[in-house]
């Protein structure tokens, strides 16, 4: 089956009076956009990836936030502030780690606070917020991509894990922002993409959008990582993030933190790319991050297809969707600012009070 295509700008998600996404968990077989029209579906996306990326997710929420409001026809502006509240805590209880759905929240329910004369003025000012939230991870993302392009030698082999690209956005990308602009600028770059166990980001969402990117690429198996990096062909590793804690520890895809170890061990500078939204100056360091612990059926299965014995009183299986890489692996975070280098808590302090 051909691998089908989608324009080189496409958007991740988008507002046409109702929110639409790209279904993620059909790609790469599938290319299809469908539309949230109420608060299950927008939560159900949410949860079952169809919509996911820590950007993604926060733009997504906030959108949301609009679709519930629109379905609001009786009452006043309480009434309807009241509907926008049960709607954001929902949407809050479906993924504890990425912080940008909390930050996009927040946002908006800033919004729905402030004094509104009718229904009407409230739900534009919310659309309004909600396309500066799209707007502003848009900008970020092409910013970082031109910072860090910098840091990317002309012929670079590079590697990264999980999806940190447009599907993971607004539509540009952090990590996969970085190695997009480098590509634009003419920098001759490949990639080596780790397929991301268990729900396999890297082998359906990032080898996609490199294909369609015509961003040279190779694709293998996480365990690969050690042999790539040893042959001396990779200059750089870099990955998104979903938290990043005021010491500049990094909540990432499970299996960061080993691609982290082995850059280390090898001499590789290792870059998280990320938006200061995805910052959190509340927590000290990673210790404090949430971790969201996903369905065994993630692991037990692949398609349909059971690959591994029954769980039983002898025999569970673990499912932590992220790991936390600790600062002093991260060469430099790469932010819409500027990129940060050690001491993080000083560089990260500085950056979010600016």
């Amino acid at each position: 089956m051909a691998t089908p295509a989608a324009p080189r700008g496409f958007e991740t998600l988008r507002w046409d009076d109702g929110l639409y996404i790209i279904d993620q968990t059909l790609l790469p077989n599938e290319y299809r956009i469908i539309e949230l029209t109420d608060l299950e579906s927008i939560a159900e996306a949410i949860v079952s990836l169809r919509v996911r990326g820590a950007p993604a997710i926060g733009c997504a929420a906030a959108y949301g936030l609009c679709v519930c409001a629109g379905q609001v026809r009786v009452g006043g502006v309480q009434e309807l502030r009241a509907e926008i509240e049960r709607a954001a805590r929902i949407l809050a209880s479906t993924r504890p780690t990425a912080v940008n759905l909390f930050w996009a929240l927040n946002r908006m329910q800033a919004v729905a606070e402030a004094n509104y004369e009718s229904p009407d003025a409230l739900r534009e000012a919310l659309l309004a917020e909600a396309h500066r939230i799209r707007d502003d991870d848009d900008a970020a993302c092409r910013r970082m991509g031109s910072l860090g392009a910098e840091l990317v030698p002309d012929g670079a082999g590079i590697i990264t894990h999980c999806n940190a690209g447009g599907l993971a956005t607004s539509g540009y990308g952090t990590a996969l922002g970085v190695i997009r602009a480098a590509h634009e600028s003419g920098k001759r770059v490949h990639v080596y993409v780790d397929e991301t166990r268990p729900l396999l980001q890297g082998a359906r969402l990032t080898a996609w959008e490199m294909k369609t990117l015509g961003i040279p690429a190779i694709l293998s198996c996480d365990v690969a990582a050690s042999t790539h990096l040893a042959s001396g062909r990779v200059q750089l590793a870099i990955t998104g993030a979903d938290r990043i804690a005021a010491n500049g520890d990094v909540a990432n895809k499970i299996g960061t933190l080993g691609l982290a170890v082995l850059c280390r061990h090898y001499g590789v500078p290792f870059y998280v790319a990320a938006p200061l939204s995805t910052f959190d100056s509340t927590l000290a360091s990673g210790d404090a991050i949430p971790i969201e612990e996903r369905s065994a059926d993630e692991v037990s299965s692949l398609y349909g297809t059971s690959i591994a014995p029954t769980v039983d009183g002898s025999f569970t299986i673990a499912n932590p969707a992220f790991d936390v890489t600790p600062a002093q692996l991260v060469s430099a975070l790469i932010t819409e600012r500027g990129i940060l280098r050690p001491p993080y808590h000083e560089a990260i302090r500085a950056v979010l009070s600016e």
